[in-house]
């Protein structure tokens, strides 16, 4: 005896419920992606690597288990409270010149 494929879906094997469809979720916008590092980002996010003091790394990721953030949170905070102060005493950064 052969099987039979289930194809109809389960509205197939309850029969007409008389239920109005619901409206699909509207779709978020696509990120427009331009580098490789950005692929599986959230927008204004991209992938970087950097060499790093072990000890800092360690009382990074023991800040982050403690105050229940991730560690791309800290960073993000430190490179703002960096570049704040920077440009308090300095003004505002400049581009690089593109290449």
């Amino acid at each position: 005896m052969a099987k039979k494929s289930f194809s109809g879906g389960l509205s197939s094997l309850l029969g007409d419920t008389n239920q109005p469809e619901q409206a699909a979720e509207p779709k978020a916008a696509k990120k427009e992606i331009t580098k490789t590092s950005q692929i599986g980002t959230k927008t204004k996010e991209t992938r970087a690597t950097f060499i790093v003091n072990e000890d800092l790394l360690e009382k990074m990721k023991s800040l982050a288990y403690w105050d229940r953030v991730l560690i791309k949170d800290i960073v993000n905070t430190a490179f703002e409270d960096y570049i704040s102060r920077y440009e308090k005493k300095n003004g505002e950064v400049k581009e690089m010149p593109k290449k």
